[in-house]
């Protein structure tokens, strides 16, 4: 219910219609043991009869669960479904109510009924499961051998009715079509290896996990995995945002069994693989805003209130003469040896610049192509852009590209060449459809982005506050597991302890105490099983606001006199400034330089991050943001009143300038070519002081190869 009637809304977080899976441990679904057949399968099976015929049982044990009267304890002795069901409690509806609304959305049959299992002779091993009055299939059971189970449903259930179904077609192929009628898939091990499917929500295990280890964590997989908003592969609740309210219901996966026997095992066997099987408590834990820092007027670039440029602007893929791509499937190799002089390094490269010949595009796949590129941009979110069928060949022949590759891969002889050669041609397009639509935000961007006051309403002081039920205050939510008492007290004592809390700094809750950040307290994620929304600052992250604050301290009376500074942690998309949006780009922090001499207010977006994998600074859009902010200063309009405000942007690079170089024009770089590029190494030292760079009190300098 609660995904049918919030479809659109929830949408861009690519959830799909929740399916109910019990899985069975054995390939068919009768087996002997004790000289008795017996069937998991059959059991779930007179659980879906007797929940379709029995109405008063029913309703009497749905009235139970909402009271959270069922009689399963947990550990501390409460009832396990406490708190549990709120969505449904909000809707008003009796159990009654409830029950003829399961009967409608689940089981497609108002009037309930007996159940009814139709062998489908059309795919063999597939038993259709509908309700005695409905028309449509609500489930299946994918098993290996439907007649030994046909023959025990007709010797130990009589009162399931058998029937059988000569026309029609498999259930279970088009399992994962969002049409897709079925609600409840039952089957044996059959499916459970090599199966895919993104829709599991709830699953049942029928004697599996005494022994069968990695099958668990593979049946897990099925189910604890989401694509996720913007394909993030996250959960909602580790993005920032507002996000659809229970959503967090079709974002978790349920697990339970049949047999109980054995979920002990289960548990433990997940807790060694490192999964959280313990129920969590959340903290709310307040900020405190520095509001003399708001009161400095800090301004910074957000688009007009309302302005969305996925909504606004309708894109069609076309030719841009101005876009080059350069693609490299070029071989290399990298080596390393130790020898009496010390530690030497190389690389090679294989491969030589080309172009695809016309005899060889007719080789290629267009319309593999064409639905390779629309997949692309959906994972991107790019819902506002057009790619016609016709427009990906045309535009091969008419860009301007670069392959570096080897000649088989433009002249393919044998299968794995040409798809070599497909690959080539999708990744080519790829790269050019990335720049035509960056650049077009950008664009648009520039024409629509407005300088505007700091608040304690910006979405980085605001985060948390539909979820605490507080209209001024942000907070972090802090998640604790339940068996950890002595962590969840400390955290408690903290809490309570506002002076501890916002002035000091211990390892309770790891955290950084600087008065220039806007609000305190800032989180440091050193503690494993803490867990916290937003995320607290990785190790680079940290090192970054200790180096400032340190940096401060020192130079406040000496370089810095004059000057102010204010930084505040950004967050990611939803709240943050981002820009060029496609790739996902919002750096780490915002840092503001007050130079109350000269009336100046510098806006820096600072980047700490490991940078090993990255593209060449060519290739490298987060690299080259400060150029684009230094051309978008000139565009934005000043603030009628107050400083002049100029954009800026570094990178922090926790990768060593000793092992970045090597993906720099193979080492040619020195540190100066670096710093000219705006990327910076947190090394302080008398010959290097990258913040001494960052903020202009000493130029890049030559220094070693």
């Amino acid at each position: 219910r609660l995904y049918e009637e919030h479809e659109d809304e929830l949408h861009p977080y690519n959830l799909e219609k929740p399916l109910w899976v019990f899985v069975g441990s054995t390939v068919n679904a009768v087996y002997t043991r004790q000289g008795q057949k017996r069937s998991d399968v059959l059991t779930v099976a007179r659980f879906l009869h007797h929940l379709l015929s029995d109405r008063k049982w029913a309703v009497a044990v749905i009235d139970k669960l909402l009271k959270a009267q069922s009689g399963l304890r947990g550990p501390d002795g409460a009832d396990v479904f406490v708190d549990r069901f709120k969505h449904l409690k909000e809707l008003g509806m009796t159990p009654a109510g409830l029950y003829a609304d399961l009967l409608q959305r689940v089981f497609h049959a108002p009037a309930g009924g007996g159940l009814h299992l139709a062998d489908i002779r059309g795919s063999a091993g597939e038993i259709g499961l509908r309700a005695a009055a409905a028309e449509r299939y609500f489930g299946l059971i994918y098993i290996g051998d439907t007649s030994a189970f046909k023959k025990l449903v007709e010797e130990q259930s009589p009162e399931i009715t058998l029937e059988e179904d000569a026309v029609g077609q498999s259930l279970f192929n088009d399992i994962n079509r969002p049409d897709s009628d079925i609600h409840v898939l039952i089957g044996a091990r059959k499916f459970m290896e090599g199966w895919n499917s993104w829709r599991v929500s709830a699953m049942g295990l029928l004697n599996i996990g005494r022994s069968e280890g990695s099958q668990i964590i593979q049946l897990f997989g099925r189910g604890v995995r989401l694509k996720g908003k913007g394909m993030s592969l996250k959960r909602s609740a580790v993005l920032d945002g507002p996000h659809p309210k229970h959503i967090n219901l079709l974002e978790t996966l349920n697990i339970f069994a049949v047999r109980a026997n054995y979920m002990t095992q289960f548990r433990d066997y997940l807790e060694r693989e490192g999964v959280e099987t313990e129920p969590v408590i959340e903290l709310p834990l307040f900020t405190w805003i520095n509001e003399p820092a708001l009161k400095k007027d800090l301004f910074i670039p957000r688009l007009p209130k309302g302005r969305d440029f996925l909504r606004e602007e309708k894109l069609t893929l076309g030719a841009d003469p101005k876009i080059k791509v350069r693609l490299d499937m070029s071989t290399r190799v990298q080596m390393m040896a130790s020898t009496v002089h010390g530690i030497h390094q190389g690389r090679a490269q294989a491969g030589s610049e080309r172009k695809i010949p016309p005899e060889s595009l007719a080789l290629v796949d267009w319309q593999q192509v064409y639905l390779d590129l629309l997949d692309y941009k959906a994972s991107r979110g790019w819902h506002n852009l057009v790619i016609r069928p016709e427009t990906p060949q045309q535009l091969l022949k008419q860009m301007d590209y670069t392959l570096v590759a080897d000649e088989s891969v433009v002249h393919p002889k044998t299968f794995a060449e040409r798809q070599l050669l497909q690959q080539a041609v999708t990744g080519i397009l790829r790269k050019y459809l990335d720049t035509f639509y960056r650049r077009r935000r950008e664009h648009w961007e520039s024409w629509t982005l407005e300088y505007r006051k700091l608040d304690e309403n910006d979405p980085n002081l605001a985060f948390n506050r539909e979820r605490v039920k507080e209209e001024k205050k942000a907070a972090y939510i802090v998640r604790v597991p339940r068996s950890d008492t002595e962590l969840l007290e400390k955290i408690q004592n903290l809490v309570a302890d506002a002076d501890r809390l916002y002035q000091q700094e211990d390892k309770d809750l790891p955290r950084i105490h600087f008065d220039g950040h806007i609000y305190l307290p800032l989180l440091v994620k050193e503690v494993e099983r803490l867990q916290t929304i937003p995320p607290a600052l990785n190790r680079s992250e940290a090192q970054f606001i200790r180096d400032l604050k340190a940096f401060w301290k020192q130079e406040k009376d000496r370089s810095m006199a004059g000057k102010e500074i204010y930084v505040l942690r950004n967050l990611s998309r939803g709240r943050g400034v981002g820009f060029f949006e496609n790739n996902g780009f919002y750096p780490d922090f915002i840092l503001w330089v007050l130079d109350s001499n000269a009336n100046s207010q510098r806006i820096v977006f600072v980047e700490p991050h490991g940078m090993l994998h990255e593209k060449a600074y060519i290739h490298d859009h987060k690299a080259q943001l400060h150029e684009r902010l230094a051309s978008l200063t000139t565009q934005l309009t000043q603030p009628k009143s107050g400083p002049q405000v100029s954009l800026d942007a570094f990178i922090i690079s926790a990768t060593p300038f000793d092992s970045l170089r090597l993906h720099y024009e193979d080492g040619k770089w020195d540190l100066q070519q670096f710093a000219q590029k705006h990327i910076l190494f947190p090394v302080r030292e008398k010959e290097y002081d990258y913040l001494k760079l960052l903020f202009g009190i000493t130029p890049p300098q030559s220094s070693r190869n």
